[in-house]
Parts: C-alpha cells; sequence; structure tokens
C-alpha cells in the first residue's frame, strides 16, 4: 500500500513501516495477510464482548485493518503482533495521534490474545516500541491513554513507570451514546531509562 503525499513528506520520514524484533515477539507493519490470525486472536478470550475497549470481532477484523491502514495517511504506525514460538500473529498494537512538530506520539490500540496477556509479551512489546520512540525517532514524549473502567489497562500502563497525567472527562462517545472518561498517561524522554531499565527487569523475570 503506497502511502499518500499527506501534509507534506516530513511526517511520512518520521514514521514509516518499520520491524521490530525481540526474543518473544515480533511486530511487523499490519496487512491484510494478518487478518485470519487476529480473527483467531481476538476469538480466544472474546475480547470484543468487553465493553470498554475497542477490540474488534472476528467478522470486523478486516474492517479494522483497513481503519487502521486508511490512518497511515496521518503517520499512524500500525504493528501485528507475531509470536516467535508459535508463529502465529497474537495482537496488534500502533502509533497514532503523531504530532511531528512537538516530537510525540501515542502509543495504544494494544490488544492481545486472553492466553497471552500477563506474559512477556507485553513487556517486549513496549521495550520495543518505546525504545524506537526515543531512540529512533528522538520522541520528546510518548502519550498513553485507556478507559476509566479499564482497571486492568491503567494498572499495567503504571506498572510501566508512566505517569498519570489526568483524566478528560466524557472525552468520546462511544456506538451506543455512552460517553468515556480517558485516562491519560505518558512518558518523558528523561524518564526512557528508568522505564527501559524496569521492563528489562520485568522481562528476565518474565513478567508482563
Amino acid at each position: 500500500m503506497e502511502l499518500p503525499d499527506v501534509q507534506g513528506w516530513q511526517m511520512e520520514r518520521w514514521i514509516k513501516p518499520v520491524t521490530l524484533e525481540g526474543e518473544h515477539v515480533v511486530l511487523e507493519p499490519l496487512c491484510v495477510n494478518h487478518a485470519e490470525d487476529l480473527a483467531e486472536a481476538t476469538a480466544d478470550g472474546e475480547l470484543w464482548r468487553l465493553w470498554y475497549t475497542t477490540v474488534p470481532a472476528p467478522a470486523t477484523v478486516a474492517d479494522y485493518i483497513d481503519t487502521a491502514l486508511q490512518g497511515r495517511a496521518q503517520g499512524d504506525m500500525p504493528f501485528a503482533v507475531r509470536h516467535r514460538a508459535s508463529g502465529k500473529v497474537i495482537g496488534s498494537t500502533r502509533f497514532f495521534r503523531v504530532d511531528e512538530n512537538n516530537a510525540r506520539l501515542e502509543l495504544g490500540h494494544t490488544w492481545y490474545a486472553r492466553r497471552f496477556q500477563r506474559s512477556a509479551v507485553n513487556s517486549e512489546c513496549k521495550l520495543l516500541l518505546l525504545g524506537h520512540a526515543f531512540e529512533t525517532l528522538n520522541a520528546v514524549a510518548v502519550e498513553l491513554r485507556t478507559h476509566w473502567h479499564n482497571h486492568a489497562s491503567r494498572t499495567a500502563i503504571a506498572r510501566l513507570g508512566a505517569k498519570q497525567d489526568g483524566v478528560l472527562r466524557h472525552h468520546t462517545r462511544s456506538a451506543d451514546g455512552v460517553y468515556r472518561d480517558t485516562v491519560v498517561f505518558s512518558i518523558l524522554e528523561q524518564e526512557w531509562p528508568a522505564v527501559r531499565q524496569n521492563l528489562r527487569y520485568r522481562l528476565d523475570r518474565g513478567a508482563s
């Protein structure tokens, strides 16, 4: 898929498709060929039934991928998460809300098949993504957001070492008309060395 020249060539140059490889996972640019594995992954635990998340149902995975790929026009970078040992794609994650002028971006839209939750997968994914953001892209801040009621996500983000910036009350409205309160966290470039050390420590212990 050729990326259109939206808002000039500089955004495309800063955020562009890349493959990030770790010991447990490989993060590769999301594409339509990942649909079958992602449908299987979201069925593991029926993740789409969690009302406070935006995980696709198996039948809507193709649309989910199409929407993610359209976001590349705004500088987004969606990834498929491939599990090395099994060779299967087990989830997805993304760089988005890219603000090149201020060297900021958001990391989110992250989900994994239930059997890989609370495993080393999430720690390594965050280590690879944050490392790329701070060490290759030279970002000054990476933001992470989640639903107020997604307590597991809030705990996991805080466990990374991200700091809570605040809560955006009635921030967005869902398809069923219910407003969401969004909890905003961030990691600053000077905090990255400590966060990286924490992630490596967790990986050595096999923790999520």
